[in-house]
């Protein structure tokens, strides 16, 4: 995990962000209204414990509205998911990227379509790292003897 990626969101964390990522932004009641629902009956108290620790853990971000704080996401879901799969890959394919996808087309399969706009992503992603890898240059002892 890089500076810049927050930590990983717990469950309860990641419904409310979920609320964020849906309807834009909401205040504590707010999202207390749409958990309940959700079947989820929950504390304000709780509810503003879950938000102040989002907003401390660069999740989520604040403004003033009057005298309420209205919430919302600071982080795009994609974050979120990358994280979660990151994990994932460290946990359940010992830090593998290969593994994960030998498992993801094993046991799960492929539609020809899926497996077209994965191919360019890859694509895309050894361009990146082909370009921002450094250059090879020759060290000046092997400059000398003509390699």
């Amino acid at each position: 995990m890089t500076k810049s990626t927050p930590p990983p969101l717990t469950e309860s964390q990641r419904e409310v962000m979920e609320i964020f990522w849906k309807h834009g932004e909401a205040t504590v009641s707010e999202v207390r209204e749409y958990l309940a629902s959700l079947g989820r009956h929950v504390a304000r108290n709780t509810v503003q414990t879950t938000i102040v620790r989002l907003e401390a853990k660069g999740w989520a971000k604040h403004r003033e509205c009057g005298r309420a704080f209205v919430y919302s996401a600071a982080q795009p879901k994609t974050r979120s998911l990358g994280v979660k799969v990151a994990q994932m890959v460290d946990r359940f394919f010992a830090g593998s990227p290969e593994d994960m996808v030998t498992a993801l087309i094993e046991y799960r399969g492929l539609t020809e379509e899926e497996a077209t706009r994965i191919t360019a992503m890859i694509d895309e992603a050894a361009g990146k790292a082909k370009e921002s890898s450094p250059k090879k240059t020759k060290s000046k002892s092997t400059q000398k003897r003509g390699r």
